[in-house]
């Protein structure tokens, strides 16, 4: 199964943010959008890095002030990416390899088509899960 059956699922809205904004700022973007991490692009639209709840928070024990510091300071920068047509046993295997939770997903043009979490993930497997159980207790009780 390919990434694009989770997208199609959850959809392809990913949010961005500017690597000159405010933690703070930050911070208010990933609860208004209910989000985790955020892409960080430049005024070119280009993706500079991305930015999750955990960069914040060891961004914040190791400085108290960190929320008026700019997100370039605390993103990271090498953001790891995906292609549209990776199988999603690739992606778990890439997301448990690297130890991301969150990667920006990119069609044959390299333009950016949505993101996968592992949540995201993990929804799909377990649906696979229900759908395989399903239709052997259907097996099993009216038969092949």
């Amino acid at each position: 199964m390919h990434v694009t059956t989770i997208l199609a699922a959850k959809g392809h809205e990913v949010f961005s943010i500017g690597p000159d904004v405010s933690v703070a700022d930050l911070i208010r973007s990933l609860c208004e959008h209910d989000v985790g991490a955020v892409l960080v692009v430049d005024d070119s639209d280009e993706i500079v890095g991305i930015v999750s709840e955990r960069d914040v928070v060891r961004a914040l024990g190791a400085n108290a002030q960190a929320l008026s510091e700019s997100v370039s300071s605390i993103m990271t920068r090498e953001v790891v990416t995906a292609p549209d047509t990776a199988e999603v046993a690739d992606l778990m295997q890439l997301m448990t390899k690297r130890r991301i939770r969150h990667v920006p997903i990119l069609n044959e043009a390299d333009d950016l088509v949505g993101m996968v979490s592992i949540g995201d993930v993990v929804k799909n497997r377990m649906d696979e899960l229900e759908a395989d159980r399903s239709a052997l207790m259907d097996y099993i009780t009216h038969g092949g």
